[in-house]
């Protein structure tokens, strides 16, 4: 029987109520029926790419190449799309370092335009975020291999199309369970207990 995880302030966890077993080196393992098993679901992180900056040729090249991407792609899976909350306070910190090592007046002036334009993204009024880009999918636990297959192959094809990907992190799961059913609340996990 699960343990009941709560967080530092209190409140119970959607994991608490999830299928969810283990989330454990880019797999999440959640219980099936008793005809399915359990299964596991994992995917990759697409790294963001504003295309429409780019050439009408590398536009194309990149829209052919997802296009191409999901027709191959003989399996269910998942497009998600959520926020993560970004520190602008780090990267500005980044900026003032970088600012005060710089000698170049040009150059200079182009980073403290930048540390300006921090300046409008931070206070208690503003949530600045990152969005992050997934495909995810799941099979048998007994399938293993052929999900370590699947993730090869669209890595590779999303490289094809010019996009950086990787494969999910238990953060990164975190982060969607997170993003779609704590309203994005950083929840604190514990280790889930059974007994035997």
């Amino acid at each position: 029987m699960a343990s009941k995880k709560t967080s530092s302030e209190g409140f119970i966890s959607t994991e608490d109520w999830l299928p969810i077993i283990e989330i454990k080196n880019g797999f999440m393992e959640v219980k099936g029926t008793p005809l399915t098993g359990h299964q596991y679901v994992t995917g990759v992180r697409v790294e963001p790419k504003n295309i429409f900056i780019s050439d009408q040729q590398v536009q194309l090249g990149t829209i052919y190449g997802l296009r191409d991407l999901y027709n191959n792609l003989d399996f269910e899976f998942w497009l998600i799309c959520c926020d993560r909350p970004v520190d602008i306070n780090l990267y500005k910190s980044e900026l003032e370092i970088m600012y005060a090592q710089e000698e170049s007046p040009n150059i200079r002036k182009l980073i403290n335009e930048d540390i300006n334009k921090c300046d409008q993204f931070i206070g208690p009024e503003v949530n600045a975020v990152d969005t992050e880009y997934y495909i995810l999918f799941k099979d048998s636990i007994k399938n293993r291999d052929v999900m370590i297959k699947r993730l090869q192959l669209i890595i590779s094809d999303l490289a094809k199309a010019g996009l950086n990907s990787r494969q999910v992190t238990d953060e990164d799961l975190r982060v969607i369970l997170d993003s779609f059913f704590n309203d994005s609340l950083k929840m604190e996990y514990g280790t889930v207990m059974t007994n035997v």
